[in-house]
């Protein structure tokens, strides 16, 4: 018998990232001056365990690199030397080439030979440096260091990356497989890998490697470390049982049918509607009831792909660090709400556009120490992201209180470009100009930000997560950029509207209001199309009928008879005609790109209660013509 070892490697890679990450936030938040001794010991461990599973699975570079890196963390754990800004700063270089071992072995991605070499030797250099003028306390002998990946019994010998590594499950191979040692070693000398299994219980018998096997793929938090009191072995089986590591694809196959469930549910009770309420009273309480447990079903299966934002929100204080050296200004990073949770899909998408904001923050916004001095500001600069729940959103912001947006110079910049502005222009039709491709009012563009590509990005962006963003400033004070976005990729709550025969849904997150207009109110302008006259301001008219070639009920010349749905998209306001409102619904959201083809001004479809597919309209595409209209006719 075989046991193939690639099975294992995508656990290693996840848990070494979170282990990474973990590094990193600890190594962030030392006090340099005084150390805290717990937090050399939990950098030490996750040193330790990387190099562990690295051993393991026979990734000799990797195991070398964390090997230097852990010797050197011990020392400073064990007082044979002392914590400096510089280590702090090499140490995070050591994530990073880490983080890129970590990716040729996962993704056979290009690593940086000379990187791995570079940070090696500054690794040695730091920890002989110091080593003799130190004083030499009498101390515990160091740790017994695992033997190295090449010393491992032959049948764990190196695998190929990506390859699949089978071994002879002999009691003493399984052991090392499990341990990352060659032979089981004396108790009181084990330290153990620490990454599959407990190192210590494990020594007591080598057979025992075996029954453990099931148990290879637990977490790394659950195994007892140094700081942590080992558990009795009652214990053991309750605290294993507390989370499980599934895929996405079949979260994502469970929500799915929990959707067509929802469907299903909703067609029935739009059947039993039509049925006498008093005659099938027993099947109406039925199908009520039915509804309930399938949005309680529903609700549960979502929240299982719900992440915290943390996730996100922790990789920042280290972008904020270097950039802030780089830049040679003194800057603090708040987080606020770290726990609010969000959609899985959503949690890996917005974080390119929070890297945009934070780093054109600290490049324009925050300004340099003698600058704010000079203004009467605390040298020291503040971002602050916050994310919270806001009705049945998620916002997420971004601010600071630097110099705020110049409205004067957007315009100023906006003129040279031979853009169509005026000075009776709105603060929030001013702010959105930073997001048309290729703006920047940058005088100088660097490595960090300057070239007008950023906030184009992060509209775009955001606006595929079917979001928006806001900005709020004021000159001198400050910035907040603030994104909306839905709960979930996978649910949306909308307006369902009537064209014609056809029905399509608005998100309700762009909806103001709706109204039926009076006919005074609408008014046509040659080559314009119509705007409606609604408290004092002109908005472009967007006949939906007009958009898909779809005859309406209503008709152009009777538009006071049908519906004007007031919309908000990208900070500038549209009406949207259609023929009536049908009513307000949460849906399940299906793909047409995937299941047809992509459609201009549809983002979606979703199946109604009667069978029907109502379409899912792209608000923003459908506007965006019609934001310019207004820009030219002001």
């Amino acid at each position: 018998m075989t046991i193939d070892m690639s099975q294992f490697y995508e656990v290693f890679f996840e848990e070494s990232a979170e282990l990474l990450g973990e590094m990193e936030r600890l190594l962030l938040e030392l006090d340099v001056n005084a150390p805290s001794k717990d937090d050399l010991n939990a950098i030490f461990r996750t040193a330790h365990s990387i190099k562990g599973g690295a051993g393991t699975f026979g990734f000799t570079e990797i195991t070398e690199t964390t090997h230097i890196l852990e010797s050197l963390l011990d020392k400073l754990r064990t007082d044979k030397l002392k914590l400096r800004s510089e280590m702090v700063d090499v140490f995070l270089k050591a994530c990073d080439v880490l983080k890129m071992q970590l990716a040729g072995r996962q993704y056979q991605s290009e690593v940086d030979a000379q990187a791995v070499t570079d940070i090696c030797k500054r690794l040695n250099e730091l920890a002989e440096a110091k080593q003799d003028a130190a004083p030499a306390p009498v101390a515990k002998p160091a740790p017994a260091v695992p033997a190295a990946p090449a010393a491992a019994a032959p049948a764990a010998a190196a695998p190929a990356a990506g390859g699949a590594e089978t071994v002879d499950p002999t009691p003493e191979n399984l052991y090392a497989i499990l341990t990352g040692t060659a032979a089981a070693p004396a108790p009181a000398a084990n330290e153990g890998y620490g990454f599959f299994t407990d190192a210590p219980a494990a020594a007591q018998a080598a057979p025992a490697a075996a029954q453990a096997a099931p148990a290879a793929t637990k977490h790394i938090a659950d195994l007892p470390t140094e700081a942590q009191p080992k558990r009795r072995a009652s214990d053991r089986s309750e605290t294993e049982t507390t989370s499980i590591r599934v895929g996405v694809e079949k979260v994502d196959q469970l929500i799915n049918l929990v959707g067509e469930l929802v469907i299903t549910q909703a067609m029935l009770a739009q059947a039993a509607s039509r049925v006498d309420q008093v005659q099938f009273e027993s099947l109406i309480a039925g199908v009520g009831q039915l509804e309930r447990n399938s949005r309680d079903l529903q609700e549960s299966v979502m929240s299982i792909r719900m992440m915290p934002i943390s996730f996100v929100f922790s990789r920042f204080p280290r972008v904020v660090r270097d950039l802030a050296g780089k830049l040679n200004k003194q800057v603090e990073l708040k987080t606020v709400g770290e726990g609010t949770e969000l959609d899985k899909g959503l949690i890996e998408k917005i974080a390119d556009p929070l890297n945009h904001l934070v780093r054109n923050s600290l490049d324009h916004a925050i300004e340099a120490p003698e600058v704010r001095i000079a203004a009467g500001k605390d040298p020291v600069g503040t971002i602050t992201l916050r994310a919270f729940h806001q009705g049945g959103n998620i916002m997420v912001e971004v601010a600071d209180d630097g110099a705020g947006l110049s409205r004067e110079k957007i315009l100023g910049k906006a003129r040279e470009r031979g853009m169509n502005v005026n000075d009776a222009m709105s603060d929030q039709e001013v702010w959105s100009l930073i997001f048309e491709p290729g703006f920047s009012t940058a005088a100088v563009v660097t490595d960090v930000s300057g070239r007008g590509v950023g906030m184009d990005v992060v509209r775009r962006n955001v606006r595929n997560m079917g979001g928006r963003v806001e900005i709020q400033s004021e000159f001198g004070k400050g910035t907040c950029i603030s994104i909306r976005l839905p709960l979930t990729l996978a649910i949306l709550d909308g307006m369902s509207v009537a064209v014609g025969k056809e029905i399509f849904i608005v998100p309700l997150t762009y909806i103001i209001e709706s109204m039926q207009p009076a006919k005074d109110d609408i008014k046509a302008i040659s080559g314009q199309g119509k705007v409606v006259h609604v408290r004092g301001e002109y908005l472009p008219v967007v006949a939906l009928h007009e958009r898909f070639n779809i005859k309406s009920n209503v008709g152009d010349t009777e538009m006071e008879r049908g519906i004007l749905v007031i919309l908000e998209a990208e900070g500038i306001k549209s009406a949207l005609f259609v023929d009536e409102l049908v009513g307000q619904h949460q849906v399940v959201i299906k793909s047409l790109e995937t299941n047809y083809r992509k459609a201009q001004g549809i983002s979606g479809a979703t199946i109604m209660g009667d069978g029907k597919v109502a379409l899912i309209l792209d608000v923003a595409a459908l506007v965006r013509p019609s934001q310019h209209d207004v820009l030219r006719a002001a």
